[in-house]
């Protein structure tokens, strides 16, 4: 018996319905999207998607850790860590007295703080009254702290998937609700901008700075991934780690954060999408209600730092006695870039699926390495960038063997024309990738939040597919010829011990 699959039928009825083939289908999506700008610059979209009796929403903010400078880096992060710690109204007992505290708290870290670094060293038993006096001082405003009032909140409401993310290009925020509590979310998300208390703020820095030792400090990968970007980039800021340098988390202040929020937290920095079974002229009135009480604020002045180019090649070498890795990356220009198309179809060509260039040659056929790949904008596309290649090598082999093979296939590349079959197969993956990223509340919020804040434009969720099915053969042999060049490249990779005895015996063989 021949069994029917309806989930292709689905797949056709989506390609056909979502992947523009011309304008106008854009335009017909478009019926069902509202784009509402406030008097203070906030910009909200409205989807409306009446499938369920729900929504979602994703708020972005344009911010992340490439707005920090030296001293206070890991602070944009810190918002993920605050999020949901309420207001003056929210998850505090009596906030006139916990205000108070809270300024106690300031006063008795400072204190700590400034014979801590005092030049030519604290006094040990000062040192340890000040810090006594700072947690007693923590302790005291603690006890006017609702605990995870916020969180209950949502909860309660029936909210679900609350959660935040920082990279070094931006600060989201998200969950979903039941349709009949937009006003509640409304009131909840725009009184965490109008009016955020920053309560247990050295406590949640103490977690980030744990966050730190165990995904930096205490992986060879993570240390290998701090030095490697701290080495790719010389002068942007894209080499800061988002976690922060230790050094700074502990040393960042409340009134730190306080100043870095009034400066980025504006609303023209703001953009939110709401999608799901909502109507535009309900929501509408209750987004301006709350929304527009946040009180408009200049948009941060843009970066004036730009990556020079690179002129030599760089490397960088974790001596590790854990399992050898390697990666090499080159620049490229930012995701606005007229070739941003062209790099994402070589990121796929190479590395995306078990029939990719580096899989069929490096795991399948020639077994040297476990897994590989390729990141197209690492670590972000706002700003000029990198594209990235990896690989695990396997039992046995080395970084050298790993190295050799991903040359050969870039020098493919840029030799050789891709097959025809090679870029339908990429131009295939994108619509579908398009259509998954469409498929529920969350996703659609993400991409045209995403679209609308980056591009200024949602339609780009679109045009991006456009401009995959646009690059050829010819544009992908120009690309790589400009970009994998040796001065253009940075490699890093850990060795373990064994390896690197090995490669000095072989220095010394040489020198001989």
């Amino acid at each position: 018996m021949k069994h029917s699959r309806p989930w292709l039928v689905a797949v056709a009825v989506l390609l056909a319905a979502i992947v523009p083939a011309a304008a106008q289908d854009v335009e017909k999506y478009a019926m069902n999207v509202t784009v509402h700008k406030l008097d203070n610059g906030l910009t909200v979209l409205i989807d409306r998607r009446p499938v369920a009796p729900v929504f979602s929403f994703f708020t972005f903010v344009d911010v992340g850790a490439t707005q920090e400078v030296p001293g206070i880096t890991g602070l944009a992060h810190m918002f993920e860590h605050m999020a949901f710690k309420g207001t003056s109204v929210v998850g505090t007992k009596d906030y006139p007295k916990e205000k108070e505290a809270l300024a106690a708290v300031d006063a008795a870290y400072h204190a700590y703080d400034t014979e801590r670094r005092k030049p030519g060293g604290s006094d040990p038993a000062k040192l340890e009254a000040a810090k006594k006096r700072w947690k007693d001082a923590q302790d005291a405003a603690d006890a006017f702290i609702e605990k995870n009032e916020f969180s209950r909140i949502v909860d309660e409401a029936g909210g679900v998937g609350m959660n935040a993310s920082t990279n070094s290009d931006q600060t989201v925020y998200f969950y979903s609700m039941p349709a009949n509590k937009v006003e509640l979310w409304a009131y909840l998300e725009s009184s965490r901008f109008l009016d955020p208390v920053f309560r247990e703020f050295y406590k949640e820095r103490d977690v980030v700075m744990e966050e730190r030792r165990l995904r930096t400090e205490s992986t060879p990968t993570g240390r290998l991934f701090e030095q490697f970007l701290a080495t790719a980039f010389l002068a942007h800021p894209y080499k800061q780690p988002v976690v922060g340098y230790m050094s700074d988390l502990m040393a960042f202040s409340r009134e730190d954060a306080e100043a870095f929020f009034r400066k980025n937290y504006v609303p023209a920095n703001l953009t939110v999408a709401i999608v799901g079974d909502v109507k535009p002229d309900e929501v509408i009135p209750l987004v301006d209600k709350y929304f527009g009480r946040i009180p408009a604020g200049p948009k941060p002045d843009p970066l004036r730092t730009i990556e020079p180019p690179q002129t030599a090649e760089k490397e960088v070498i974790l001596i590790d006695p854990s399992q050898p890795v390697y990666m090499e990356a080159y620049h490229r220009p930012e995701g606005t870039s007229p070739d941003d198309a062209v790099y994402d179809v070589i990121a796929d060509v190479l590395a995306t699926g078990r029939t990719s260039r580096l899989y069929r040659d490096m795991v399948r056929d020639k077994k040297i390495a476990l897994n590989t790949g390729v990141s197209s904008t690492l670590p972000g596309g706002k700003y000029p960038t990198l594209i990235s290649i990896r690989a695990l090598p396997a039992p046995g082999h080395t970084n050298a063997e790993v190295q050799a093979a991903i040359r050969e296939q870039l020098d493919k590349l840029k030799n050789e024309p891709i097959s025809a079959e090679e870029l339908k197969n990429v131009k295939t993956r994108a619509k579908a990738g398009l259509i998954r990223g469409l498929a529920s509340n969350s996703g659609i919020a993400t991409q045209l939040a995403f679209a609308q804040a980056r591009y200024g434009d949602w339609r780009e969720i679109f045009k991006s597919v456009d401009r995959i099915e646009k690059v050829t053969a010819e544009d992908v042999q120009r690309v790589a010829k400009a970009t994998f060049v040796a001065t253009n490249r940075t490699v890093g990779r850990i060795e373990n011990h064994d390896a690197s005895a090995a490669m000095r015996k072989d220095k010394e063989e040489d020198a001989r």
